[in-house]
């Protein structure tokens, strides 16, 4: 099952901080990074993510289990740089055939994955850490985003876990109707492709029916509408975005230099 609620402890110095500024935060520490393909500044950014990690109240196994795909994502991207690159100069670590393995490629290939793992944490980190209603609040409030947009999003980050369910009722609803594909892998994909549409037949339908409903209640009425919940964006809040902003300009600098 998708999992997106806050696993962070909420007394943490940084997990306390305004959403929006986290947001902006995770985007001005990130950003940067992708303007080098150097080893260097990537791996100083992750270090310093890693470092800071323990101020947002989360711990390291927690982030590894919500940060797996990323391991996935990265031998892909090592996979297609060793079969496809074109700049192939260096030292020859490993020549079987076509399959030809040079220093520059595995520097290539480590740029992007550091750069990878840089970029995402931020983000994966900002979301472990924040309410998704606080969020959608700030964004109204200190963003200035439109309520309609903000309480949308909000109600389908909501909608998500419930997709993990509804495949696994899927899957289980079919295998006692004896709809399996054993150990073909065509019919695996067969099975794999058909249950993904009926989870978005059914991801659709929920959506109109959700939206039938919040207009039914007012939710895109004119009115300027009021907040239960208030979301400051105090003097910490602006010491986080500039720590953001100093962190990746010196990263980018010791890369240059």
């Amino acid at each position: 099952m998708i999992d997106l609620e806050p696993v962070a402890r909420p007394n943490a110095p940084l997990a306390r901080r305004n959403p929006v500024a986290k947001l902006a935060a995770a985007l001005l520490f990130a950003f940067p990074l992708l303007a080098t393909l150097d080893p260097v500044a990537p791996a100083i950014a992750l270090a310093v993510e890693l470092a800071v990690l323990p101020l947002f109240g989360l711990r390291y196994r927690v982030l590894a289990r919500r940060a797996w795909p990323l391991l996935l994502a990265a031998g892909g991207v090592l996979v297609t740089l060793v079969l496809f690159a074109t700049d192939r100069s260096g030292r020859v670590l490993l020549d079987a055939g076509p399959l030809m393995v040079t220093t520059s490629v595995l520097l290539t290939a480590l740029g992007l994955v550091l750069r990878l793992f840089a970029v995402a944490l931020p983000g994966i980190i900002v979301f472990a850490t924040t309410d998704p209603t606080d969020l959608a609040d700030a964004l109204v409030q200190n963003a200035k985003a439109p309520a309609r947009f903000a309480i949308g999003a909000l109600a389908a980050f909501r909608l998500l876990p419930l997709l993990g369910q509804e495949w696994q009722m899927i899957a289980m609803a079919r295998r006692a109707r004896g709809v399996e594909a054993g150990r073909n892998p065509l019919a695996k994909l067969r099975l794999f492709i058909s249950t993904a549409f009926t989870l978005l037949v059914g991801a659709i339908r929920r959506g109109t029916r959700l939206a039938v409903a919040m207009d039914a209640r007012g939710f895109d009425s004119a009115v300027p509408r009021t907040f239960a919940r208030r979301q400051p964006f105090g003097t910490a809040d602006w010491l986080l975005l500039i720590c953001a902003t100093a962190l990746s300009a010196t990263a980018l600098t010791i890369s240059i230099a």
